[in-house]
């Protein structure tokens, strides 16, 4: 059984910024993706931080990175999506976005749902 039918389409996620994130994501523009990051950003994932540079090489860019959301709360600034890389398959993930007054995405924080 496949849950594609209930997937929220990246063009009808509501917050700009995680709109813009998770669209670099899945085109695999690691620039387009920096752009939507405040200079100072930071993350975690499964409660743990993280270097920013070496984790979205790792964990998107060189391992073929893709977000398929299934659903959205707090204003489009938290999701829970499938995701999938070729390091680690595909996993439901929870991700929770802080917008920075600018529409820039100052922390994001991510881990299995």
């Amino acid at each position: 059984m496949t849950l594609t039918g209930m997937t929220i389409q990246q063009n009808r996620l509501s917050d700009p910024a995680v709109r813009a994130f998770v669209a670099a994501v899945n085109a695999h523009d690691r620039e387009a993706f920096r752009s939507v990051l405040a200079p100072d950003a930071t993350m975690a994932d499964d409660g743990t931080d993280r270097d920013l540079d070496e984790w979205i090489d790792a964990e998107i860019f060189s391992s073929n990175g893709h977000m398929e959301v299934d659903n959205e709360s707090n204003g489009g600034r938290a999701l829970i999506a499938r995701y999938r890389n070729d390091t680690w398959g595909e996993m439901r993930t929870r991700w929770m976005f802080d917008v920075d007054e600018d529409g820039r995405i100052r922390r994001f924080e991510t881990g299995q749902a």
